[in-house]
């Protein structure tokens, strides 16, 4: 199952565990860790294969969220962040 019709996924899967609790009762969540990817079938079918890489013990205790980005939004947003993070850097100096 590894061969894939493109290089890269439809989706990518991250998981965040449940932390605690703010002061209104709403869940706090630590930060996001990516777990695995949703691939594209073979043939034009629609749908995707998830495919993940662990499977975090809190997910089995329903004591998390899963969070699923579009490819090309997990890949803007983390050249943002490497670019917010060489500004921050290079502002330091």
């Amino acid at each position: 199952m590894t061969n894939r019709t493109q290089n890269h996924p439809l989706y990518r899967v991250s998981f965040s565990r449940i932390t605690g609790q703010d002061a209104k009762g709403r869940d706090e969540l630590a930060r996001p860790k990516e777990i695995g990817a949703i691939w594209p079938r073979k043939g034009g079918k629609t749908g995707g294969i998830l495919q993940l890489d662990i499977i975090p013990i809190e997910l089995t205790q329903r004591q998390g969220v899963i969070f699923i980005v579009p490819y090309a939004d997990a890949q803007i947003a983390e050249n943002q962040a490497t670019l917010d993070a060489r500004a921050e850097i290079g502002g330091a100096a």
